[in-house]
């Protein structure tokens, strides 16, 4: 771990980003150039005091997934992301298409939608990073590990507490759609073998997906609308706008009130304290 290497490069990366590159607004009297620390720090999931150590030679070893939050939060692209891992001591992560590493410019889109819920998630339905809305709205999927990141394995695997988002009557639908959004995941370069091991997980475990997958559905596209059953502001209709990356491993998913009504619902995720329990 190259200690004063990474606390130079994250000061310098830091002091190079303006609160409006990030989504936020100029505030007065910011007697240094670029993010506070405690701004930073908020956008990575972390302490404002574990950044000061960081940047000040002290800190313990950041671990792979600290970096990655940490590359999303300073707009890293590839090479940037790469070298902070290699002055933290790790080795980067592979360049393939199914890391975790956000486009910068995806990422710019995303702090810039402040009053609607949005997130990006991966071709195996995997949330990456999200918004406070949508934290607020669905519950803070980026933060699960393991299987359990996949909504693909959490509809099957974890019904009683994945399903209580959706009416009862769109259940199958949607059991439906999510096992050809995972058959679709098998035959994918970056996803393949992650959606095998969710395949035999699930094959072993869950009846129901048995009997779903055995229909063979492949390519059936997610529903534009929805209705989710929030917990604190009622039932909301929602439109979900996929906007894909270049190599379709990301998309950047926004929710929309169908009405006017909804949309005053979604407004109401602002003064929650809490997000949606999962």
């Amino acid at each position: 771990m190259d200690r004063p290497g990474l606390a130079d490069f994250l000061r310098t990366r830091r002091a190079g980003l303006t609160p409006g590159d990030v989504g936020l607004a100029d505030g007065p009297r910011r007697r240094t150039p670029g993010l506070r620390r405690e701004e930073v720090a908020a956008r990575a999931g972390m302490s404002t005091d574990y950044l000061s150590r960081l940047e000040q030679r002290r800190g313990p070893q950041p671990s792979e997934q600290l970096l990655g939050a940490l590359a999303r939060a300073l707009h890293l692209d590839l090479d940037a992301r790469d070298h902070l891992f290699r002055l933290a001591g790790h080795r980067p992560p592979p360049r393939g298409h199914r890391a975790d590493h956000v486009p910068p410019a995806v990422l710019r889109v995303l702090d810039r939608l402040e009053d609607t819920p949005a997130m990006v998630v991966t071709d195996l339905a995997e949330a990456v990073v999200q918004n406070r809305l949508a934290v607020a709205l669905v519950g803070d999927e980026a933060s699960m590990t393991g299987m359990r990141r996949s909504q693909y394995y959490r509809w099957f695997a974890e019904p009683a507490t994945e399903r209580a988002l959706y009416p009862p009557q769109d259940h199958a639908t949607q059991s439906r759609t999510l096992a050809a959004g995972l058959r679709t995941a098998l035959t994918s370069e970056s996803s393949g073998t992650q959606a095998r091991a969710i395949v035999e997980r699930l094959t072993a475990t869950s009846p129901e997906f048995v009997e779903v997958w055995a229909a063979h559905e492949v390519g059936r596209p997610p529903s534009r609308r929805k209705t989710l059953l929030h917990p604190h502001v009622g039932a909301v209709e929602v439109d979900c706008q996929f906007l894909y990356t270049e190599n379709a491993a990301q998309a950047l998913l926004v929710f929309t009130g169908v009405s006017a009504a909804d949309a005053d619902r979604l407004r109401l995720l602002d003064s929650l304290d809490a997000p949606a329990p999962r």
